[in-house]
């Protein structure tokens, strides 16, 4: 039977499941490993399935915002939750995003202080917009109240100052935006549609002397100043083996982030554990093929190899050109070196390919005698081509093993016994393992990537401290294109 425990509080007498963690000072115990659903679509199966296989493992703790798939996520986790016991989940939505139909709101309704960051993203973190998007995340997700609602990146303000300058002013008109925000979700509080509220921030993790780092200490002072009984009890920023900030930067009061959050009681969420930025590359932390295989453009003319063969029909049999003048299979063959990751190929697949070979079919003209035997080879093209598709993603995903085996034998050489576990559950592990986080958030949109990451529970914890902070000492070596 899953553990289940009450999300709003724990009751008295009550012993948490195994494994389960305060979530700061909050009353909250919240499972180890958080259901991160950053992409979830409301139009997809077997995301809402992952959903619920967290649930029924028991996980307690669904992170999501407004702008994830454009209310999207928000929906499908109200489907899920007409079905759940509500005071079992801790339901935790962000707010500040103005993309999709958020932008078609602000620009009919001209909030206040609004930050036009770029061309189709801005940010509001006012009371005006933040009454919109509570009110709106209630009404997606069926809930009276929200657990935890978090100001999602307010930095854009210091972003948008950077870029022509950064000066003292602009920092006192940060943390007075964000007094003003903490004001109106106290009001929020007293009113019962919010329990708790915080910040999710990038920048928590940068150095201090960095124009657009968010101070923790800084933050704070503001929720103290509006009411020493404040509700500000929840942080969440980004943490992975390649971005270790939260706990190797010293940028707030001596402290790192995570010393800070457990020194003052505010509850911890890390994201991005298995995505992390590095030298401006994103690096997925995870195995693609088996360790210490890989998968050579040799193997991959091969597999092309039927698709080369019955193109070769269309001139023969049809005396029609090949696509490209020499065929999607040499096409693709000739594109795969420069696909070092599944991210390239998952940017550029469309561009690049799909939407050449729908066009070159499109345009393909063929005498009317010969319209049946040409329907019955597109037909076999159109699955060739396919399967050609899935074996340059699988090749393009081996391109990154490499990396993945050697940051496995940083792991190893810093004292990390693997035992047979995947590069992701050593990632996830060494997070869940570290005393002062309460919550890994993990992108977890197929139950094969909820049974990956929960099993992360079965292995024991490790030096996650010490395992970070020497990794910080060589991350660029690692994330190195």
């Amino acid at each position: 039977m899953s553990h289940r425990i009450e999300g709003y509080a724990q009751p008295a007498g009550l012993t948490p499941p195994p494994g389960f963690k305060p979530l700061g000072t909050t009353g909250l115990w919240c499972h180890p490993l958080g259901f991160g659903s950053y992409r979830v679509e409301e139009d997809e199966p077997s995301h809402e399935a992952a959903l619920r296989a967290y649930l029924e493992r028991g996980g307690n703790l669904i992170d999501t915002s407004a702008n994830y798939t454009d209310g999207g996520a928000e929906r499908t986790i109200g489907r899920v939750l007409r079905e759940t016991d509500r005071s079992a989940v801790i339901l935790v939505t962000k707010a500040g995003y103005i993309q999709g139909d958020n932008m078609r709101l602000a620009q009919s309704r001209n909030f206040p202080e609004v930050v036009r960051y770029g061309p189709g993203l801005w940010h509001c973190i006012h009371p005006e917009f933040l009454a919109t998007q509570i009110e709106r995340s209630r009404e997606r997700m069926g809930v009276v109240t929200l657990d935890v609602l978090l100001l999602h990146n307010p930095e854009y303000f210091l972003m948008a100052c950077a870029k022509r300058g950064i000066t003292a002013a602009d920092h006192e008109a940060f943390y007075r935006r964000i007094r003003e925000a903490f004001a109106f979700l106290e009001n929020q509080v007293a009113a019962g549609v919010i329990r708790f509220y915080g910040i999710s921030s990038n920048h928590f993790p940068l150095p201090a002397d960095d124009p657009t780092h968010v101070s923790l200490a800084r933050c704070l002072a503001q929720a103290e100043s509006v009411t020493p009984n404040h509700h500000f009890r929840v942080v969440q920023f980004p943490l992975n083996l390649l971005e270790t900030g939260a706990v190797t930067e010293i940028n707030n009061d001596g402290l790192t982030p995570l010393e800070f959050c457990a020194t003052h009681g505010l509850g911890t969420l890390a994201n991005r554990p298995l995505n992390a930025f590095a030298r401006q590359r994103l690096v997925r932390l995870a195995d693609f093929i088996p360790p210490g295989s890989q998968v050579s453009l040799d193997d991959l003319s091969q597999q092309l190899s039927p698709l080369r063969e019955h193109e070769a029909l269309l001139a023969a049999d049809f005396g029609l050109p090949l696509m490209f003048g020499k065929g999607l299979a040499d096409w693709l063959l000739q594109l795969a070196p420069r696909l070092d990751s599944p991210l390239v190929w998952e940017q550029n697949a469309y561009r690049l390919v799909i939407a050449p070979v729908q066009q070159w079919l499109g345009q393909l003209e063929l005498p009317s005698r010969h319209k049946a035997a040409f329907q019955s080879w597109r037909e076999r093209f159109i699955g060739l081509a396919n399967d050609a598709l899935a074996c340059v993603a699988h090749f393009a995903a081996a391109q990154a093993q490499p990396q993945s085996d050697e940051i496995r034998q940083r792991l190893r050489a810093f004292g990390y016994a693997d035992d047979g576990q995947t590069l992701s559950q050593m990632a996830i592990n060494t997070l869940r393992s570290l005393p002062n986080l309460n919550c890994v958030l993990v992108g977890m949109r197929q139950e094969t990537y909820v049974t990956d990451a929960l099993g992360v529970l079965d292995w024991p914890p490790v030096d996650g401290v010490s395992i970070l902070r020497q990794l910080a000492t060589i991350q660029l070596q690692v994330a190195a294109p």
